[in-house]
């Protein structure tokens, strides 16, 4: 599973982050940090769940196993 972000309509709400800070870090300024992330195994629901909690919807989680 992988995670891929577009990071230029990031507006900084920190929802994804207040999920996962792991899969969602944030720069200094509280933007997204990365374009992509490898979703270790064990952590797809947080991946799921941070990606719903963005409102810019900029967040898609691209599931290998289908």
């Amino acid at each position: 599973m992988k995670i891929r972000i577009d990071k230029a309509r990031c507006v900084g709400n920190a929802r994804c982050a207040a999920i996962s800070e792991t899969l969602f870090p944030l720069d200094d300024e509280g933007y997204i940090a990365v374009s992509e992330v490898d979703v270790p195994p064990g952590q797809e629901q947080l991946a799921r769940r941070g990606a719903r909690a963005c409102p810019e919807r900029i967040i898609v989680v691209e599931d290998d196993s289908q």
